[in-house]
């Protein structure tokens, strides 16, 4: 087990809970009331005690990229005109369907995005003609995904 803090109000069953459901989300909360030796009247209060602390933020379906067509997939750091810019242009960054993750970073970058597109085409015009379009944003470098080596959730 990682030595990282946990949250205090969590203990090991609503850790399990969170690994099972991390692991698959769609398993049933009746199925991990049986693996876990508990009521299912328990598991779901665990979950909704989770939720409303903020620890499950949600639950949801992952896309496979490639198998949607998406074949170019780049992480691209954004710089900035001037600091002050950064939150305006993540507020516009939300807008564009195919810019699926944005991050604040240190260093050269102020913000690092998560870009998929068809090919490299439509990669060209997303960069040009929509986030370079944004007002503060200065230049972008992209650096291309080959494929994922690994993804995995946080450690509980």
């Amino acid at each position: 087990m990682p030595s990282t803090k946990k949250n205090e109000n969590t203990d090991y069953l609503d850790r399990e809970i969170m690994r099972k459901l991390s692991e698959n989300g769609r398993t049933p909360f009746s199925d991990l009331a049986k693996e876990l030796n508990i009521s299912n009247s328990l598991v779901h209060l665990r979950v909704k005690k989770l939720q409303e602390a903020g620890v499950i933020t949600g639950f949801s379906v992952k896309l496979n990229a490639k198998e949607l067509g998406f074949e170019t997939i780049t992480y691209t750091g954004i710089v900035t005109k001037e600091a002050r810019y950064s939150y305006s242009i993540a507020e516009k960054l939300k807008e564009i369907p195919e810019v699926i993750e944005c991050h604040w970073v240190s260093g050269k970058y102020a913000l690092f995005i998560k870009i998929v597109s068809f090919n490299n085409e439509e990669l060209r015009k997303i960069l040009y003609e929509q986030i370079h379009q944004i007002e503060g944003v200065g230049s972008t470098d992209s650096f291309f995904s080959f494929g994922a080596a690994f993804e995995k959730n946080l450690p509980v």
